[in-house]
């Protein structure tokens, strides 16, 4: 018997003796960062429901109570009592039952409703039937995106249920180091935007936070080094994803053609999104660019990735624990906060962060109970970075948009489909229902639309006020009658010879993607109007057209690969304020305002010039340590 084997033969015995004599254990297991009770006498937790939080308290573990096979009623006559049970307010859609687990997962409209007033109908399905309930949401717009991840994932119920075991026990293996040192290598992402990607090691651990491309040049980080692949892919213990974005995400299904086997952990949105992004990658892969890894691997991704709620501290290593927060960039988005050690180091990277509210997140959360060392993004940490106030923003894009609908044009929006994308949904919606633009129709183009039904699925993690309107189905801002889906060329040039309207398009960078058929379309037209609303590396075809390009080179795609040259007669804006990072202000605001405030700033995520600006600012003005990261270096810490 090995000594996790040791450790649950003991753990079993210490549960059942916190338990009253009468409540059976007839299993403990590890599955992931949880600790898996199974009982004969579900009924007695669901009556008792401070058990279960009394065992978490003295175990300082995650615990799911499951039932033994034979406590359940059979499936067919516990549907009809669960439906008994619950309100027909809820709309349930579907019920599914899992006798491995001893789960019902119950899909509905409203899962609060499901759930009751601190969980009194959960506990009461459990008492009448034994089967542990789950809830999830019906998403209030269509997903295929959703129904396809959550299929998957029944589908390959066992197979996952064997790897979250093996991640379990890799978590609570016995320490073999007897040293205590924390490093931080930087793999990409270090003055320059795009490809991040870092190894937090440790003399027991190794985690990679992030795994991103850099668009336009199609970039890798730095893989291959010792830290790293190097090493082997399974030298790494876990992979930690800030968000979906491809600049942070693109590569994670990489290391599992490369041979890594362990968990991705981030949240749920974040998990879907990642997959949305990642195919939409794999498909914009043209004749000249070989994808880097196939399909299978996005679904090899989500098999293993565990979602985390914010807040929840959770055991990932044997001597690290993690805490996701709200980044408040996009949907899910987060800070990632490490705990290393028995209180020997912590340190949070930022992902990508926005300080301050937006009409669809909470800004970012910045009150921890330790951080040592930061590492910050700093996209817009140039001395000169200040973005234009929301409310004013907004006012200059109803201006642009109603003077070129006065003159019959077409406003022409590049932006990425997961975040920008909404945000705007809800502005241009707004101004539209106070007559402050004309009616017209908004073209969501490319995966726009899917991105937006993703959104509607967890709105839990979006603006309480927001939240509140999504579960309206008569006042869900994102299904206003503006909006209009467009699906492939024809319906694109239909829109375009149409009336005035405004389109939204990825990529935000044009680096491909829809937006390159409508400059095709549009372009030339100088009634139209294309509005830059968000950042433009270096090096990208957004940048080139944002200082004054007259011409553009677009991909043919489906007319043999040959490539045409487009002369831009459209006028060409920017407005600020749309962006989900901060700018300078809101990144010094976001690191001066922390509690506690960290003992070193790592300055990366962000071109040269914006690193230097925004470390020399935070040690001038703020006395803090700072440090400009390049790419391939190490920090020891410890």
């Amino acid at each position: 018997m090995n000594s996790v084997d040791t450790q649950l033969e003991e753990l079993k015995r210490e549960v059942t003796a916190e338990l009253p004599a009468d409540v059976s254990v007839t299993d403990v297991t590890y599955e992931g960062p949880e600790l898996v009770i199974y009982t004969r006498d579900p009924r007695r937790f669901a009556e008792n429901g401070d058990l279960v939080r009394e065992l978490a308290g003295k175990f300082r573990k995650r615990i799911s109570v499951r039932p033994d096979p034979t406590a359940l009623t059979p499936p067919e006559q516990a549907r009809s009592r669960i439906r008994e049970l619950i309100s027909d307010d809820a709309g349930v859609t579907d019920l599914d039952f899992y006798e491995d687990t001893g789960e019902v997962v119950i899909e509905a409209e409203k899962p609060g409703v499901v759930i009751g007033h601190s969980g009194a109908t959960l506990r009461e399905i459990t008492r009448e039937v034994g089967w542990t309930p789950d809830v999830v949401r019906t998403p209030p717009i269509e997903s295929s995106t959703v129904e396809n991840v959550r299929n998957f994932l029944r589908q390959e119920r066992e197979e996952r249920r064997e790897i979250l075991e093996r991640v379990g026990r890799g978590i609570h293996r016995e320490g073999l180091a007897n040293e205590e040192w924390v490093r931080i290598s930087m793999l990409g992402g270090c003055r320059e935007v795009g490809r991040s990607a870092f190894i937090i090691s440790t003399a027991e651990t190794r985690i990679l936070v992030d795994c991103g491309i850099k668009k336009g040049r199609e970039e890798r980080p730095y893989l291959q080094i010792p830290e790293a692949l190097g090493a082997g892919a399974n030298s790494i213990d876990a992979v930690v994803l800030t968000h979906a974005h491809l600049d942070h995400s693109a590569l994670v299904p990489l290391l599992f053609d490369e041979g890594y086997d362990g968990p991705v952990y981030t949240t749920e949105p974040t998990r879907d999104l990642m997959g949305l992004l990642q195919l939409d990658y794999l498909e914009q892969a043209g004749e000249d660019r070989v994808p880097p890894y196939g399909p299978e691997m996005v679904r090899e991704a989500i098999k293993h990735t565990i979602t985390l709620d914010y807040g929840n501290v959770t055991d990932i290593a044997p001597d690290i624990k993690l805490t996701l927060h709200n980044a408040g960039h996009v949907l899910g988005s987060a800070i990632a906060h490490f705990h290393i050690g028995d209180g020997l180091y912590n340190v949070a990277f930022s992902g990508d962060i926005r300080y301050t509210d937006s009409r669809l997140l909470d800004g970012a959360v910045n009150d921890f109970p330790r951080v040592e060392t930061l590492v910050m993004e700093s996209t817009y940490g140039g001395r000169n970075d200040y973005q234009t106030d929301g409310e004013d923003a907004e006012r200059k894009l109803a201006d642009l948009v109603t003077e070129t609908y006065e003159r019959d044009g077409t406003v022409v929006i590049p932006t990425p489909a997961v975040g920008r994308s909404q945000e705007l949904m809800l502005a241009l919606a707004e101004a539209m229902r106070r007559d402050e633009i004309p009616t017209m129709p908004i073209h969501l183009d490319g995966m726009i639309w899917e991105a937006t039904a993703i959104h509607t699925t967890y709105p839990e993690y979006l603006r309480d006020d927001l939240r509140d309107r999504l579960l309206d189905t008569e006042d869900n801002p994102f299904l206003a009658e503006a909006f209009n889906n467009i699906e492939g060329d024809d319906e694109r040039a239909a829109a375009a010879d149409g009336e005035p309207s405004i389109v939204l398009a990825p990529s935000g960078m044009v680096t491909g993607g829809p937006v390159l058929s409508w400059l095709r379309q549009v372009g030339p037209d100088p009634d139209s109007r294309l509005i830059f609303v968000g950042y433009q590396p270096k090096d990208t075809p957004g940048r080139r057209i944002q200082n004054g390009a007259e011409e553009v080179t677009i991909d043919r795609g489906s007319t043999g690969g040959r490539q045409e040259t487009v002369s831009l007669g459209l006028e060409v804006d920017t407005v600020d304020g749309f962006s989900g990072h901060a700018d300078r202000q809101g990144l010094e605001n976001f690191v001066t305002t922390m509690n506690p405030r960290p003992e070193k700033v790592l300055c990366v995520h962000g071109e040269e010039s914006a690193v230097q600006d925004l470390s020399s600012g935070l040690y001038h003005d703020h006395n803090l340590r700072t440090f400009t990261p390049k790419n391939l270096e190490t920090f020891r810490f410890r």
